[in-house]
């Protein structure tokens, strides 16, 4: 999707570009991408949207905050992941 110049502001916005998407998607530098959109960088942007309110659910955000401090919550990468394997039309490949 090399030719592709698509600006995407939320997880949601992404996901809903993935739709009708029938193609394989190589993420390069996928281990560099793992660290940067990891343990930490979810955490900001969870506490971020926490001190922004609303129109953030402010609850759910907090308990996928505390999910992720007690180990449990997925990371930035990890939410990332999954929504593209969801889409049965994408194959996935991480370089």
């Amino acid at each position: 999707m090399k030719d592709e110049n698509w600006k995407v502001g939320t997880l949601d916005g992404f996901d809903d570009i993935l739709y009708g998407v029938d193609t394989d998607i190589t993420w390069k530098n996928s281990q560099k991408s793992r660290e940067d959109l990891g343990f930490d960088s979810t955490k900001e942007f969870y506490q971020n949207k926490i001190q922004i309110g609303e129109p953030f659910n402010v609850k759910l955000i907090q308990q996928k905050l505390d999910d992720l401090v007690e180990g449990k919550g997925q990371t930035l990468f990890e939410i990332l992941i999954e929504m593209m394997e969801s889409h049965k039309n994408i194959r996935l490949i991480l370089d």
